[in-house]
Formats: C-alpha cells, sequence, structure tokens
C-alpha cells in the first residue's frame, strides 16, 4: 500500500494541474471516480486518448494543439465531463478566464458534481472565482470539493471563512503580544 507522500508524488505526476498534496483519501477512490458506464466503450477509448495527447500537448507548450484535440473529444462525447475540464486548464493558461469559466460550469453540471472530474472543476472554478475577488462563489465552490476530498479545497474553504478570518486574527495579535510583550516603565 502506498503512502500518503507517495500518492502525492503520482498525483503530481499523473495530474500536474492539480495542486501538490490535493490526493483523496484512499477509502475514497471509488466514490471519486467519474461514471463513464453509459458512454459507448469504443468512443470513450477513443476520447480518453485524444485527451491523453491534448495533456501531453499542454505540458509541452502546444497550447493550441491541446485545445484542438479537447475540443475533438467533446465533438465525440458531448456529456462527458472530463474533457471540458480539460480544456478550462488550458484555456485558463492562456489568459480566457470567460471560457474557462464556462467550461467548468459545463463540467460540473455535466458531472453531477461528483466523482473526480466534478472536484477537480470546482476546485479550479474557486481558484478563478478568488481570483476575481468573488469570495462567496469561492467558498461555495471550495466546500463543495472538499466534500468530495480535495485537502487543498478544504485550507481554502477555511481561509475564506470569516469567522475563521477573524479567530486567526486575534490568535495571530495574542501571538505577537506573547512574543512581544510590552515592559511597563516602572518609576
Amino acid at each position: 500500500m502506498a503512502s500518503e507522500h507517495d500518492r502525492a508524488v503520482l498525483q503530481a505526476i499523473f495530474n500536474p494541474n492539480t495542486p501538490f498534496g490535493d490526493v483523496p483519501d484512499l477509502n475514497q477512490e471509488d466514490a471519486l471516480a467519474d461514471d463513464d458506464s453509459s458512454f459507448d466503450s469504443d468512443l470513450l477509448e477513443q476520447v480518453k486518448e485524444l485527451e491523453v495527447r491534448g495533456v501531453t500537448a499542454a505540458e509541452a507548450g502546444d497550447s493550441e494543439a491541446a485545445l484542438r484535440l479537447f475540443s475533438q473529444a467533446i465533438r465525440i462525447l458531448p456529456r462527458r465531463a472530463s474533457a471540458y475540464n480539460n480544456r478550462a486548464q488550458v484555456l485558463r493558461l492562456q489568459g480566457h478566464t470567460a471560457g474557462a469559466l464556462e467550461d467548468l460550469d459545463r463540467a460540473v453540471s455535466l458531472s453531477g458534481g461528483a466523482g473526480r472530474t466534478a472536484c477537480q472543476a470546482l476546485v479550479q472554478r474557486g481558484l478563478l472565482h478568488r481570483l476575481a475577488s468573488q469570495d462567496d462563489k469561492a467558498r461555495a465552490d471550495f466546500e463543495s470539493a472538499a466534500a468530495l476530498g480535495s485537502q487543498f479545497a478544504r485550507q481554502q474553504a477555511v481561509l475564506l471563512n470569516p469567522y475563521a478570518a477573524l479567530c486567526n486574527k486575534m490568535l495571530s495579535e495574542v501571538i505577537q503580544q506573547l512574543r512581544n510583550p510590552q515592559v511597563e516603565d516602572r518609576k
């Protein structure tokens, strides 16, 4: 059985665009798997191959080829969420935030908010909302992704929780006072 560190390293190798260490519990692996059972197996195999090639192209810096491959996968199986999520990553890297958000919305919708693709899409969308200072939307996405097992999303949700932020601020002030006690002048 692989250690948590081993799983994190493997996750980084096979899914380089997800935050490092964002590996669901081993017990949740089956629950997090995407349900591809409704798709024709031959078409599904073809689409998965296109997605692998798209990821390879994106990693090589050829974002245009990656976009073409992901779009081709979407044309073959337009009801499968994974290619939308992958294409959103490329669009985001190109600075096309609106297009990325559209694809992420579609990925979350098609996945029914369940499975690995939904988790990854929710994290990506949460990050984009956070960058746009839409903290309520970001928190909602991070909480949903955290419920699917994302440790990174759980950390982000806590950071965006206003009560946690207030508690952290007060705790920081107390620690600062303990580190630098004010010595009263005695006359």
